[in-house]
């Protein structure tokens, strides 16, 4: 068996099910972060990640690690990717042979389980208190650029005690998305590898002048409107849940 074999679980005999996948025939020209960042955008559909693997070196080059909260999202992100074409490369996907903190040892990036829970729970308490805080402004659209083609124009409504609030006007709804609350590292491909998973995809827009916006076109309008549904609310990020509307025409 050679190294990557015993490193990375490309063996596929004898794997138990388990909370780590690992996956191989990566674009090797893809940069680092940009991978992992891409990765977590595709897989965190399934599930809640803990952590997204990769390696500098030669050796671990085109492969990574997910690691997922439990076996079942797991499961279904192997099913569901399985020669999805990622940076135009078919991923190879299978359960990890080897532990995910080896892996993370390796890489220097291990944290003891107790300690990365305590970690994740003082992080999931800022992030409630910080949506709490936006909820808000999240639903009240402040986040859209008018003035941007497409971008829902805002109409100024009374409010409780006579204060005025901006809301967005009613849009019809069509085959263009408008994409709000994008974190500024997003890329069109990023987008696409998430928007072309529903019948219909055309392309994706984004506006190099107002980062955090975009806008995706479907064949009609209830293509769009199924993408939409799916995808509302979807996390690119822990801080950034995507606001999905209809275009303006």
């Amino acid at each position: 068996m050679s190294g990557e074999a015993a490193v990375g679980g490309a063996e596929a005999n004898g794997v138990p099910p388990n909370v780590t996948i690992y996956i191989n025939n990566l674009n090797e020209k893809i940069k680092l972060e940009e991978l992992k960042k891409s990765l977590n955008a595709v897989f965190s559909q399934f599930g809640k990640i803990l952590d997204v693997l990769a390696f500098k070196t030669l050796k671990h080059k085109g492969q990574a690690w997910v690691v997922f909260e439990d076996v079942a999202s797991a499961t279904e992100a192997l099913k569901r990717m399985q020669d999805f074409p990622f940076y135009d490369k078919p991923m190879r996907i299978q359960y990890a042979k080897t532990k995910s903190d080896i892996v993370a040892k390796a890489d220097g990036t291990f944290v003891p389980r107790e300690r990365r829970k305590r970690i994740e729970e003082k992080h999931e308490k800022k992030q409630k208190r910080e949506q709490h805080h936006d909820v808000s402004q999240v639903g009240l659209g402040i986040n859209a650029y008018p003035g941007v083609y497409g971008a829902p124009q805002l109409t100024q409504i009374p409010f409780a005690g006579g204060q005025k609030v901006m809301m967005p006007e009613i849009i019809v709804p069509n085959n263009i998305l408008f994409v709000q609350n994008l974190p500024q590292e997003t890329t069109p491909m990023m987008l696409q590898m998430l928007f072309c998973q529903y019948p219909g995809f055309k392309e994706v827009r984004m506006v190099e002048a107002k980062p955090g916006i975009a806008f995706v076109e479907y064949g009609d309008e209830g293509q769009g409107t199924a993408a939409m549904n799916a995808l509302q609310g979807f996390k690119i990020t822990k801080d950034n849940q995507m606001l999905i509307t209809y275009a303006k025409k």
